[in-house]
C-alpha cells in the first residue's frame, strides 16, 4: 500500500470536504462523498486495488492533478446518460453539453422530473461533482506553485515549506500520495530472471500451411519451416498493403505460417484465466504489421535520419478476440529479437501488471511485476545511452500508456481493441499513427484447423473445419469464440440476447455500424460489430471501420433497427452499411440501399430491360422514370399470422418483411404514377430467376391481406419486377418466365397468372458493386 489517505478535508477553512482519488488514469477510483466516510466496502477495495503509479519526478504538477479530474472534467452529459441510466434522456441537441454546463442549470438540459431524480441519485452523479469542486480547488493551487516556480514533482518535493503552506490540505495530500507512488516504483522490486524463456521464443519452430490445388479434404496441407515464397507487400497511403500480383505462378501459395514456442509467449505468461498455448498464427494480417514496422526501423536506422529523428510509434488497432495479443504481439516481438542486436539491444513487453524485459546483449528475460506503465523503469535504460522497443499490450478495458512513454531513442508500439480511451491521450503526445488490423478471413481460419488436426485424417479435419465454419457464420472469424465450445456457445447467446432485448434508446448504439467510430459509449459494438480498415481520403493514412461482425447478426441487427429506429437514424444507418449490403452481405437486406439515394442515383440509368420478345415495345422503369419518388421511408411487414389490421399502400415507402421465405420479392414499393406502379425487388445471385404461378398467388394474398383495399386497387396497378444481382455474378440476360408446376393440372387461375406475367409485367435487371456506394471512412 502507498499509504495514501481516504479521506481528507479542506484546508485553511475554505472549500467542500474533498477527497484524494486513488491510483492512476488507468483505473481512478471515485472520490469520497460529503457527508462522512461510510463508504461502501467495495469501492474501498477498488480504491485500494488502484494504486498504481504512473508518475516520474519529472511529472508537470499541473498533468498529475489534472489526471485526478480529467474524466469528469471532459465527460459530456449524453455520455453520462448512456453509461449510467442506459440512455435515458439523451437528446440530440444536448450532443456537446459537458457535465460541468449540466451542474449550473440541470432543468435547462433535463425536463423530465423523474429522470433528473434518477441522476441526483445515481452514485456516479454525486462523483463527479465533488471532480469538479476538486479541481476549482486544484487550478487555484497550480496557479499559485507556478507562480513560485514549482512546476514538476521533484521541484513539490524541494519546495520552501512557506510554498506548501499556501496549498490546500487536499493537494498537499493528492502530491504527497504521487511522491509516494513514485518513490515505491523507484525501488521496484528485483526482477525474475525466467530460465529458458528468451531461447524458447528466439528459437520458435516455423511451420506453415500451403493451398494445395486438388487436394484432398480442405485443399489445405502442413509443411515444417518457412514458407519458400512468403506474402510480399506494396506500398499504399502511409502504410503497406499486401501485394496479390507478385505471386510466382505454380508456386504453392501460403495461407498461414505458425511460430511454435514450447515455453508459451508473454502475453500468456503466468496470467490467470488466460489460456497457455504454444502456437502464434502469422497470416497476411499480422506479416504486414511487422512489414510497417521494420519499414520504421529501417528509416530510424538509416545512415541520415537527423538529429532529432524519432522512430514512428504505432497503434495496432482491431476486433477483441482475433489474436491482436498472442500472434500479432508475439509476432513482432519474435522479430524484433531477430533484429540487429547492436542497433536494439532491448524489447520490453508490457502486460496487464508485468513487464517483461528481454536483453538481447544476455539473451535473458526477466520479469518485472507492479504497474506496468511505470516510465521510470525504461527511462533508466535509456539514460544509460541503450536503445529499444516496447510493445505494450492493452489487455484490459481502462488500461491507457504513461504520457511519459517511450523515452528518447526507443520505439513503441500499442496494442489495443477500438476503444479511444485507451489511446487517445498516448497518441495526442507522441504524434502515433494507427494499424488497423482486419479479422482472419475464412481461408486463414481453414489454415488455422488443418494445423490443429494435422495429426488426423483428412477426412476429419475436414470435419472439423465444417464444425467451425458453421460456428463462424454466426459469430464471425473470431478465433477465441470460434475454436472452443464452451465460449461459443456463451458468446452466440450474449450476441441474441444482445439484438433481441435491445430497447429504442440502446438501439441508437447501433448507427456506430457503418462508420469510423470509437467503441468507447457503444457497448452493443462487442458482440455485434467487428473493425476493418479503410483509408483516408485525404493521405491514405489508416482508419477503423464498424461493421456486422457476421452476415446472420448483420441481418438480425438490421431488422431490429428497422423495427426501433426512427427513420432519420435508420437512413443514417443504411447509408453507411450500403457498401456493406453489396460487397459483403448481399441478399435479403441488401433491399434496405434502396432508401439510399445515392444508390439509387448510380443505378437508376443502368436499369436494364428484359423483354419476352423483341416485339415488344420497350418502357423505362418506374425508378428511373420518377427517381424523385424513390423510398425514403420503411415499413417492416410482420408475418401474416400476427397482422392484427391492415394497413393503407403508401407511396414512396420500402415495404420488407421479417419472413425469409417471403414469396417472389425480397422488398417492394409503390410509385405515383398513373397508374400506380408496384415495384419488386428481387436480389439474386444466379443467372436465371424464374417463378411459378403458385408463387404469384402466394405474394398476391399477402399483399391483400396486408393492405386495405388491395382487390381494388390491383385492378389498376402495373406490376414491375428489378432482378438486382452483384457484379460478379453471372447476368441475367433473359426474360423470366412464370409457369406451372403440374402442366398436366393446370386450373384457369394459373392460366390467369401465367398470361397476366408474359403481358403484362415489366422486368428489368440491374449489376451493383460497391462503386454505386463507396465507403466513406
Amino acid at each position: 500500500m502507498s499509504g495514501r489517505p481516504e479521506t481528507v478535508h479542506g484546508g485553511n477553512g475554505e472549500g467542500p470536504a474533498l477527497t484524494v482519488p486513488q491510483g492512476n488514469g488507468r483505473r481512478r477510483a471515485r472520490p469520497v462523498l460529503e457527508g462522512g466516510t461510510d463508504q461502501p466496502a467495495a469501492t474501498r477495495r477498488r480504491m485500494e486495488e488502484a494504486r498504481q503509479p504512473q508518475w516520474t519526478l519529472d511529472s508537470r504538477v499541473e498533468d498529475v492533478l489534472l489526471e485526478a479530474t480529467a474524466p469528469s472534467t471532459n465527460m459530456k452529459l449524453n455520455d453520462f446518460l448512456t453509461m449510467e441510466l442506459d440512455g435515458e434522456g439523451v437528446v440530440d441537441t444536448n450532443r456537446n453539453v459537458l457535465m460541468k454546463e449540466f451542474f449550473k442549470d440541470p432543468t435547462r438540459y433535463i425536463r423530465d422530473e423523474g429522470i433528473l431524480n434518477e441522476i441526483h441519485a445515481s452514485f456516479c452523479y454525486k462523483c463527479v461533482r465533488n471532480d469538479l469542486r476538486n479541481k476549482m480547488v486544484f487550478d487555484e493551487d497550480v496557479r499559485k506553485l507556478e507562480e513560485n516556480g514549482v512546476n514538476t514533482l521533484i521541484g513539490w518535493l524541494e519546495a520552501a515549506a512557506e510554498v506548501k503552506a499556501g496549498a490546500h490540505d487536499i493537494t498537499k495530500e493528492f502530491l504527497g500520495a504521487f511522491l509516494e507512488d513514485v518513490r515505491n516504483s523507484m525501488r521496484m522490486s528485483a526482477s525474475n530472471k525466467l530460465e529458458g524463456f528468451y531461447d524458447s521464443v528466439y528459437n520458435a519452430r516455423w511451420s506453415h500451411v500451403v493451398e494445395v490445388p486438388g487436394g484432398e479434404g480442405t485443399g489445405l496441407e502442413v509443411r515444417e519451416g518457412k514458407p519458400p515464397q512468403p506474402w510480399t507487400y506494396k506500398a499504399v497511403g502511409y502504410t503497406l498493403e499486401k501485394d496479390d500480383g507478385a505471386q510466382q505462378s505454380g508456386a504453392e501459395r501460403p495461407r498461414l505460417m505458425v511460430l511454435t514456442s514450447d515455453k508459451g509467449w508473454p502475453c500468456t505468461w503466468n496470467r490467470k484465466g488466460v489460456e497457455f498455448t504454444r502456437d502464434c498464427y502469422v497470416n497476411c494480417e499480422v506479416e504486414r504489421v511487422w512489414q510497417i514496422v521494420k519499414r520504421d526501423l529501417t528509416e530510424w536506422f538509416s545512415p541520415h535520419p537527423g538529429a532529432y529523428f524519432e522512430p514512428n510509434r504505432r497503434v495496432l488497432v482491431g476486433t477483441p478476440g482475433i489474436g491482436k495479443s498472442m500472434n500479432a504481439g508475439s509476432y513482432l516481438l519474435y522479430q524484433l529479437l531477430h533484429y540487429d542486436v547492436e542497433r536494439l539491444p532491448m524489447v520490453v513487453y508490457l502486460i496487464a501488471d508485468r513487464t517483461f524485459l528481454f536483453d538481447k546483449t544476455s539473451r535473458t528475460v526477466s520479469k518485472y511485476m507492479g504497474d506496468s506503465s511505470n516510465a521510470s523503469f525504461v527511462r533508466r535504460l535509456s539514460d544509460r545511452g541503450m536503445k529499444g522497443y516496447i510493445i505494450y499490450d492493452l489487455a484490459e478495458p481502462d488500461d491507457a500508456p504513461s504520457g511519459n512513454l517511450p523515452p528518447r531513442g526507443w520505439g513503441m508500439g500499442l496494442v489495443s481493441p477500438p476503444l479511444e480511451r485507451n489511446y487517445k491521450e498516448w497518441v495526442k503526445r507522441s504524434s502515433a499513427t494507427k494499424i488497423v488490423m482486419n479479422c482472419p478471413g475464412e481461408s486463414d481460419v481453414k489454415a488455422m484447423c488443418v494445423w490443429m488436426r494435422r495429426h488426423q485424417p483428412v477426412r476429419e479435419q475436414a470435419e472439423y473445419w465444417h464444425v467451425v465454419k458453421s460456428q463462424m457464420d454466426e459469430v464471425g472469424p473470431i478465433p477465441r469464440y470460434i475454436f472452443d465450445e464452451r465460449k461459443y456457445d456463451n458468446w452466440v447467446q450474449r450476441c441474441h440476447k444482445t439484438v433481441d432485448e435491445a430497447t429504442s434508446s440502446v438501439i441508437l448504439q447501433y448507427t456506430g455500424l457503418g462508420r469510423g467510430e470509437s467503441w468507447d459509449c457503444k457497448k452493443v459494438l462487442y458482440w455485434l460489430a467487428r473493425v476493418v480498415r479503410v483509408r483516408s481520403e485525404t493521405g491514405g493514412s489508416e482508419i477503423f471501420f464498424n461493421l456486422p461482425v457476421s452476415a446472420h447478426l448483420g441481418n438480425k441487427t438490421l431488422f431490429k433497427s428497422a423495427k426501433l429506429m426512427q427513420q432519420l437514424d435508420f437512413n443514417f444507418l443504411i447509408s453507411g452499411l450500403t457498401d456493406y449490403l453489396i460487397s459483403e452481405n448481399f441478399g435479403r437486406c441488401t433491399v434496405f440501399a434502396f432508401l439510399n439515394g445515392s444508390f439509387v442515383r448510380a443505378i437508376e440509368r443502368r436499369l436494364r430491360e428484359l423483354r419476352p420478345s423483341p416485339q415488344r415495345q420497350s418502357h423505362r422503369c418506374a425508378l428511373a422514370v420518377y427517381s424523385q419518388e424513390r423510398s425514403t421511408r420503411h415499413h417492416v411487414l410482420p408475418p401474416l399470422e400476427h397482422v392484427s389490421e391492415r394497413i393503407d399502400v403508401e407511396c414512396g415507402v420500402l415495404y420488407v418483411t421479417e419472413v425469409e421465405n417471403f414469396p417472389l420479392v425480397d422488398g417492394f414499393f409503390f410509385v405515383k404514377s398513373n397508374p400506380m406502379t408496384l415495384v419488386g425487388l428481387q436480389i439474386t445471385t444466379v443467372g436465371g430467376h424464374h417463378t411459378t404461378a403458385s408463387t404469384v398467388r402466394q405474394f398476391t394474398e399477402c399483399l391483400a391481406a396486408y393492405f386495405n383495399g388491395w382487390e381494388e386497387l390491383s385492378r389498376d396497378t402495373s406490376w414491375e419486377m428489378i432482378y438486382v444481382q452483384h457484379a460478379e455474378s453471372t447476368p441475367m440476360n433473359g426474360w423470366q418466365g412464370c409457369d406451372v408446376v403440374d402442366t398436366n393440372n393446370v386450373s384457369d387461375d394459373e392460366k390467369k397468372i401465367v398470361a397476366f406475367w408474359k403481358e403484362k409485367v415489366r422486368q428489368y435487371q440491374v449489376s451493383i458493386s460497391s462503386e454505386d456506394a463507396p465507403r466513406r471512412p
